[in-house]
């Protein structure tokens, strides 16, 4: 099991997006120009972008942080104005993907790669 030296347990947020396939390569673009805006949160532990393989056209952002608390700030404040804001010209762009659904979790028990 993998628990912080402070005792705590990190948690895990899952955002389900569904992509049409027209979309998805506008979708990545956006998410690796986007990159940084959560890299340098306090609390921030990891990030993945999961695009399907078959079967689906859910996309899952996978993001993993210190506690709550952590999350909560990042949602109210980076990524916030990451998502609120229009482009130069003034228009916001057409949104890539639709039917958001967040899922959370607490990590239980984790494991890597022995040595690493």
């Amino acid at each position: 099991m993998t628990v912080r030296e402070d005792g705590g347990m990190s948690v895990v947020k899952i955002n389900v997006l569904t992509v049409p396939a027209e979309q998805r390569e506008v979708l990545e673009k956006r998410f690796a120009a986007r990159a940084s805006a959560v890299e340098g949160s306090d609390g921030f532990e990891w990030f993945e972008l999961l695009r399907p393989v078959e079967g689906t056209d859910n996309y899952l952002v996978y993001t993993r942080w210190r506690d709550e608390e952590s999350f909560t700030a990042w949602m109210e404040g980076t990524m916030k104005s990451a998502h609120g804001g229009g482009s130069e010209g003034g228009e916001r762009p057409k949104p890539a993907a639709t039917g958001a659904t967040l899922w959370s979790f607490e990590v239980v028990q984790s494991a890597g790669p022995k040595g690493a």
